[in-house]
């Protein structure tokens, strides 16, 4: 980030409670322009209500919100697009005139908003869609048009909430493209997710969010440098008595392909050459040999214990169950 500019969105000590459930504890963050930013954890642990928070959706119970630089103000919204996790498109609306309507709620003219919303459908691969009514379509098709309408007033900021949930592996790459070339063209995107390989790929910097607390958060490079590179895969052929090696702390072998954790000591990143000379020590044939840092979904466990995913998930299913609203 350019010096003296102000971060797009920032989180300060906020707290939200519902009925007895605490759906957000305390959570700091900062989102710089130009940035992808994640925002993780299983489902249930906070991520919705603290992007409802962001856009004022709810109000926090402590806590500040602020947007551009400025404390949040309903005006702040003109700049930015809303993805929700919840769709919200007219079923019976055929999807150019629902376009075209949504993006004159964003103070656009009808022709603008044609005009844009014409060559988002070409974009995203659905023209032939446009003349259709919304509840014809598929649920990935929805979801496509809902994405497009969150983009036609041509946002600073665009918050997306689970905005890969229910698509396949081909519009789920389209929609990534598109999220990288927004980023490319300066806009700062903010979106949750529970798929933290996705967030691998995409995010510059993240915050990790267990039980509604902040349990990791920065640049994704720095927060992964934190992390011993002890996580080793193996391909190999033959003699597989390598895998016994004093050094491995944990291995699974799926017939010839090897995940293996190596032991670290205080903290010291291990050696895995030693394991490699006796595999070839043994006429194992090695075609691949990669020492690799943790995942982040395998940081995630580490933080929060073995039980973090089970209990999360526990206590958002009370919390639906005694009426709260979905954290």
């Amino acid at each position: 980030m350019a010096a003296g500019f102000a971060p797009i969105v920032e989180l300060v000590d906020v707290s939200k409670s519902y009925d007895t459930k605490k759906a957000v504890r305390g959570v700091s963050l900062r989102i710089e322009p130009g940035t992808m930013f994640g925002l993780l954890g299983p489902n249930g642990s906070g991520k919705t209500s603290s992007i409802r928070m962001m856009i004022g959706i709810t109000v926090p119970d402590s806590g500040e919100v602020r947007l551009f630089g400025q404390p949040f103000t309903r005006a702040a919204l003109k700049r930015v697009g809303y993805l929700p996790e919840e769709r919200g498109l007219y079923k019976k609306m055929k999807v150019l005139d629902q376009l075209v309507f949504l993006g004159q709620l964003h103070g656009l003219s009808a022709r603008t908003a044609e005009t844009r919303a014409q060559g988002w459908c070409e974009r995203m691969e659905i023209t032939e869609a446009m003349p259709k009514k919304t509840e014809e379509l598929s649920k990935g098709m929805q979801q496509k048009i809902q994405f497009i309408a969150s983009l036609l007033h041509e946002p600073e900021l665009i918050i997306m909430d689970e905005p890969f949930s229910g698509l396949d592996p081909v519009n789920g790459k389209l929609l990534q493209d598109t999220l990288v070339e927004l980023r490319a063209a300066g806009k700062a995107i903010v979106f949750s997710t529970h798929r933290m390989d996705q967030a691998e790929k995409l995010c510059d910097s993240m915050a990790l969010i267990s039980r509604g607390e902040v349990v990791l958060s920065g640049a994704m490079r720095e927060v992964k440098g934190l992390y011993p590179r002890n996580r080793v895969e193996v391909l190999f052929e033959g003699d597989d008595s390598f895998l016994r090696h004093p050094s491995i702390a944990e291995v699974t072998n799926y017939s010839g392909h090897a995940e293996i954790r190596l032991k670290t000591v205080d903290g010291v990143e291990p050696d895995a050459q030693p394991l490699l000379a006796e595999a070839v020590g043994r006429g194992t044939r090695i075609l691949r040999f990669e020492v690799k840092e943790p995942t982040l979904e395998e940081i995630f466990i580490e933080k929060v214990g073995s039980g973090g995913l089970e209990q999360v998930e526990t206590d958002r299913r009370t919390a639906v169950t005694r009426g709260a609203v979905h954290a």
